[in-house]
C-alpha cells in the first residue's frame, strides 16, 4: 500500500518525464532519449497505480494476466511491423485507446460504487459529465481510427466518400450528443447512456470517411489528439492524476501538431476535422494523361547526370518506404560525395503517411541530421540545384497544387522540384499518388522517369557510379 501523498509525488514525476519525452521527440537527435523518458514515466505510473490499490486480490491477478497478454501482443506487433505500415499501426493503437476509454466509462456507469462515484441512478453529477465526455470522445476515436486504418491499409478506398447533406447530418449528430449528455445527467437513464455511445461511434465513422488521402497525415495526428482527450476524461472519472496529465499532454500536443500541419498544407483546421477535402473533381490534366509523352531513362542515365552535377537534392517519399530503399539511398549519396557532389535531403511535412515518416527512415539509415532539411528551409535551393532525385514522392512534388484550383491538393505547399535543371523521378508507373491525382511533373521537359522499384533502381545507380 502506498499513501495518497506519495502517489501524487510519483505521478508528478511521471508527468515531468512525459513532458521531457515530448521535448525529446521534437528532434531526431534526441528522439531516443525522449522515448526512454516516456518508457520510464509509464513504468512509474503503472507501478504506482498498482501499489495504490493495496489489496492484491484475485481481481488484480486477472489484471496482471491481461496486462502480460496485451503487452506481449503489442510488443510482438511493434517488433514485426515494417516502417511502411507504421501509420496503420498508429491508427490501430489509437482505436484501442478510444475503446478502452469507452469500456472504463461503461464500467463506471454500471458499477459506480467500485469507483466511489455513488450508486446506480445516483452518480455524482461531475463524474457523470466526465464519463459521458470520455465515452463519447473515446467512441469517436475508435470508429474514426478504424476507418483511418482501413483507408491506409487499402481495404477501403482512400478517396473521399461523400453524400448529399453529409455536413448537416454531422452537425445534427454532434448537437444530439450534447443534448443526450444533458438529459443523461438529468435522468441518469441507462438507455440514454447506450444511445450516447452508439451515436458517438456513428459520428466518428461519418467524420473520417469524407477525408481524402491528401489529408490523411492530419487525420492521424487529429485522432492522436482525440485519444488523449478521451484518456484525460476517463482520468477525471477515475480520479487518476497520471491519466489526466498524460491524456492532456497527448491531446494538446496532437491538436497543436494537427494545426501546424494544416498551416503547412494551407488547409483550414476546422474544415479538415469536418471532412470533405479531396472531394473535388479531377482536373482535366489528369483525364488526358494518356496523351502526354514522357521521357524515360535507366540507371546509367541517372548516374551520368548525378556524377556530373555540382549539387543534388534527394526528395524521399512513401515509395522509398515501401521499397525499404533508405540504406541503398545512403550508399548512393556516399558514392556521390566521393565525387565531390553536394547532396542534401528535402523533406515535405506530410511526406509518407504520418508526420516524421521520412525522418525516421533516414535516421534508420544513419543519414546525418544536418543534411536533412524541411520544405521551408530548402525550397528556394531547387532553382540552383543541378539534379533532383525524387524517390517515391508524388503528391508533395506535384506542381498542380500551385496551378489548378480544381485539384484536391490546390493550395498545399509543395517542393519546387520542377525548378531543378534535371529531375530524376523513380516510380514503378505513372499511377496517381495517394491523393488520387496525376502528377504534372512526370511530363515536364526536364524530367526523366526511372520506372523501377526504388531500391533496385538506386542499387543499379550505385553500380553505375
Amino acid at each position: 500500500m502506498i499513501s495518497a501523498n506519495l502517489s501524487a509525488i510519483f505521478y508528478l514525476i511521471s508527468g515531468v518525464l512525459f513532458i521531457l519525452a515530448l521535448r525529446g521527440l521534437s528532434s531526431p537527435e534526441t528522439s531516443r532519449q525522449g522515448n526512454f523518458f516516456g518508457i520510464v514515466g509509464m513504468i512509474i505510473a503503472i507501478s504506482v497505480t498498482f501499489l495504490a490499490v493495496g489489496n492484491f486480490s484475485t481481481g488484480l491477478l486477472y489484471v496482471f494476466v491481461f496486462l502480460l497478454v496485451g503487452g506481449s501482443i503489442g510488443a510482438f506487433i511493434a517488433y514485426k511491423i515494417p516502417m511502411t505500415a507504421m501509420p496503420e499501426l498508429v491508427a490501430g493503437f489509437h482505436s484501442l485507446v478510444g475503446l478502452a476509454a469507452v469500456f472504463v466509462a461503461i464500467s463506471a456507469f454500471i458499477n459506480p460504487g467500485a469507483f466511489n462515484l455513488g450508486s446506480p441512478g445516483n452518480i455524482k453529477l461531475a463524474s457523470l459529465i466526465e464519463m459521458s465526455i470520455g465515452a463519447a470522445v473515446g467512441a469517436i476515436t475508435f470508429s474514426g481510427s478504424v476507418i483511418a486504418f482501413l483507408k491506409l491499409q487499402g481495404i477501403m478506398s482512400g478517396s473521399p466518400i461523400t453524400f448529399k447533406g453529409q455536413h448537416i447530418l454531422n452537425a445534427i449528430i454532434l448537437i444530439s450528443i450534447f443534448v443526450l449528455t444533458y438529459y443523461l445527467c438529468a435522468t441518469q437513464s441507462s438507455n440514454l447512456f447506450w444511445i450516447l455511445i452508439a451515436v458517438s461511434f456513428l459520428i466518428g465513422f461519418l467524420l473520417i470517411i469524407p477525408i481524402g488521402g491528401a489529408d490523411m497525415p492530419v487525420v492521424i495526428s487529429m485522432l492522436n489528439s482525440y485519444s488523449g482527450w478521451a484518456a484525460a476524461g476517463i482520468g477525471f472519472t477515475l480520479e487518476n492524476t497520471a491519466l489526466i496529465i498524460t491524456g492532456a499532454l497527448v491531446g494538446s500536443s496532437g491538436a497543436i501538431l494537427s494545426y501546424i500541419m494544416c498551416k503547412g498544407m494551407n488547409r483550414s483546421f476546422f474544415n479538415v476535422i469536418l471532412g470533405g477535402f479531396g472531394a473535388t473533381e479531377q482536373s482535366k490534366s489528369n483525364q488526358n494523361k494518356e496523351q502526354k509523352p514522357v521521357k524515360s531513362g535507366n540507371a546509367d542515365d541517372a548516374a551520368f547526370l548525378m556524377k556530373n552535377a555540382s549539387s543534388v537534392i534527394i526528395v524521399p517519399g512513401y515509395g522509398m518506404a515501401v521499397a525499404q530503399a533508405q540504406h541503398a539511398l545512403r550508399e548512393m549519396v556516399d558514392a556521390l560525395k566521393k565525387l565531390d557532389v553536394k547532396v542534401s535531403y528535402a523533406i515535405h511535412p506530410v511526406a509518407g503517411r504520418m508526420p516524421g515518416h521520412m525522418n525516421v527512415l533516414l535516421a534508420e539509415a544513419n543519414v546525418p541530421y544536418d543534411e536533412v532539411f524541411e520544405l521551408d528551409e530548402i525550397n528556394n535551393d531547387f532553382a540552383n540545384a543541378d539534379v533532383a532525385y525524387v524517390i517515391g514522392a508524388n503528391d508533395v512534388t506535384n506542381p498542380v497544387a500551385k496551378t489548378d484550383p480544381q485539384s484536391p491538393i490546390y493550395g498545399m505547399p509543395v517542393l519546387d522540384v520542377e525548378k531543378c535543371k534535371s529531375v530524376l523521378f523513380v516510380k514503378r508507373s505513372l499511377s496517381a499518388g495517394y491523393a488520387g491525382i496525376d502528377n504534372d511533373l512526370f511530363y515536364r521537359d526536364n524530367t526523366l522517369m526511372l520506372f523501377a522499384d526504388a531500391k533496385k533502381m538506386t542499387e543499379e545507380i550505385i553500380k553505375s557510379l
